[in-house]
């Protein structure tokens, strides 16, 4: 236990570290490099800032874990081989379709990419993932379905890997919130995996919470006209988006033990998720309703309807976050007595209730100005 313990702690301060040495070397590139993400009438910043934070996620995550690798084989310690032994199929198709979205992510922020392209990209790396033996074989009881075909199982993967790579990309429109979620979400992942005794994978989170820390510091409190303020653009949100689906899908095939409490794992796979995957759904509607590309951005995430409001964007993040913590304590203390549709109904029920109120504020704000 004390073994993991302390490779679980040395991977997030190593990427703590590291991301901190690489994310000032991004800016001073970004800036002599005039490679600026300018603002426009759909985003909110006012100055030029680097959008290429995402840069340093990839790389500092993987080079953390095979350190620690190298580190505990010289000391004699084959515990963390032997587990990586264990799920190198997986890990190895998912390692491989992060490092696809990261170069896909890169030139895109660069040089841009068609959305069509990018779709295409995480369709096949939705692939990689099933021939890596990750994909949805259970639905635990939601509507009443548990196990699942395969012919059913693999697009229904290809779906939700889509789904989640793009609600992460998407929610990414104020300072923090998409890494401020996603820390939380690989906090929450951390210690459930680690709970479940899969070291690994708990590595694998608190090594990408650990690349999040200093990039939120630079993010939310660095000054864009001192050039100390970066975003994470396409690059950051797709790898951190893969990542984030490789654990929920994981965790969906982890049988929950004692030490979870026996909670649902629909519950524990999804509820870091909730916010962000719910937003875009909304969106989405949103736009097919009113005849638009629902692939194309607007101004009508939630983070924009608190806005609308009159909240500052870093009270807008705070309440997002917050938000999101008080949905997975209470879906997880209410899995324990209830069955998980009712769970989902009321997640649902309080997001579109939620929205209406929103609207319905912004609208009457409307009217007295």
């Amino acid at each position: 236990m004390y073994f993991w313990i302390a490779n679980c702690s040395l991977a997030f301060l190593l990427c703590v570290f590291c991301a901190g040495i690489v994310i000032p070397k991004i800016l001073l590139i970004a800036f002599r490099k005039h490679l600026f993400d300018l603002p426009d009438e759909r985003k909110i910043h006012h100055c030029a800032v680097p959008r290429l934070g995402g840069i340093a996620f990839k790389p500092v995550v993987f080079f953390t874990i095979a350190l620690l690798l190298g580190i505990n084989m010289v000391l004699g310690h084959s515990e963390m081989l032997s587990e990586i032994g264990n799920d190198v199929r997986p890990l190895a198709f998912a390692f491989c379709s992060i490092m696809v979205l990261y170069l896909i992510g890169m030139a895109d922020d660069l040089i841009g990419i068609r959305y069509r392209a990018k779709f295409v990209i995480q369709i096949l790396c939705g692939v990689m993932l099933i021939a890596g033996g990750i994909y949805i074989d259970n639905l635990h009881g939601i509507l009443g379905i548990h196990a699942i075909p395969l012919w059913l199982g693999y697009p229904l993967t290809i779906l939700v890997v889509v789904f989640i790579i793009n609600a992460i990309n998407m929610i990414d429109g104020i300072d923090g919130l998409a890494s401020g979620l996603c820390s939380i979400a690989c906090l929450f992942y951390g210690l459930t995996f680690f709970m479940l005794h899969q070291h690994v994978y708990a590595m694998l989170a608190f090594a990408t919470l650990g690349v999040l820390v200093p990039f939120f510091y630079y993010n939310v409190f660095g000054n864009a006209e001192h050039g100390r303020k970066i975003f994470m653009g396409d690059t950051g949100s797709l790898t951190v988006g893969m990542m984030l689906c490789l654990l929920s899908l994981k965790l969906i095939m982890c049988c929950p033990d004692d030490n979870t409490g026996n909670v649902h794992p629909m519950v524990l796979a999804f509820s870091p998720l909730l916010v962000p995957c719910s937003d875009v759904v909304r969106v989405y509607l949103h736009r097919v309703r009113n005849g638009k590309n629902p692939f194309l951005p607007d101004k009508n995430h939630i983070h924009h309807k608190l806005l609308a409001l009159g909240m500052r964007q870093s009270n807008a993040m705070i309440t997002i976050i917050s938000v999101s913590i008080v949905f997975i304590l209470f879906n997880i203390l209410l899995a324990l007595y209830l069955d998980v549709n009712w769970i989902v109904l009321g997640d649902i029920l309080i997001w579109a209730l939620a929205n209406i109120w929103l609207t319905r504020r912004i609208s009457a704000i409307n009217k007295k100005l």
